[in-house]
């Protein structure tokens, strides 16, 4: 069985800049020790990215602070760990959940047996969409979100995403 790790948005915004918490901070060394744990091969990660135009967008109007916009330092992925994920495939999503990140991974599991590691940030936000949309995509594999190796908007958020996704048979490990 191959197990495969998603690394959610490890970006400069979430961790220290635009909308950084000392909570996204404080993981940085579990992240980078999880992605040493995995072959480089079987580790993917996603970026959230906006343009310019981003405070027109629907997103845009309901969280007004700009945010991982491309090219900017605050998109890039911080750069310990950007380093780690050399070889890796990354994709860029416009929104929470990646829809080319499931249709991949679906594919892929049509023709082998995987598993699915989930870390990163923000754990109410972009992990959880991802969570559940790897978990509505692909049904029959199983899918884990390490909580050590997250870090939510708020700590009350972070373990109400953690409830959900169990609620919905994601495994939570390591609380």
């Amino acid at each position: 069985m191959r197990k495969i790790l998603i690394v959610i948005d490890m970006q400069n915004d979430f961790i220290d800049t635009a909308l950084g918490t000392k909570e996204a901070e404080a993981i940085i060394d579990a992240v980078k020790e999880k992605i040493h744990s995995y072959p480089a091969a079987d580790v993917i990660a996603t970026m959230d990215t906006h343009g310019e135009d981003y405070m027109e967008t629907q997103e845009g109007k309901y969280l007004t602070v700009p945010h991982c916009i491309k090219g900017s330092d605050g998109w890039k992925i911080r750069a310990d760990i950007a380093e780690l994920l050399t070889g890796a495939k990354i994709y860029e999503k416009p929104t929470f959940g990646s829809t080319a990140l499931a249709a991949d991974l679906k594919a892929l599991a049509d023709t082998e047996e995987i598993e699915l590691e989930l870390i990163g940030l923000c754990t109410d936000i972009c992990v959880v969409s991802n969570a559940l949309l790897l978990k509505t995509t692909v049904p029959e594999v199983k899918i884990s979100v390490d909580a050590s190796c997250c870090a939510g908007v708020t700590p009350e958020k972070h373990l109400a995403a953690l409830e959900t996704m169990r609620s919905c048979q994601i495994q939570i490990v390591n609380e």
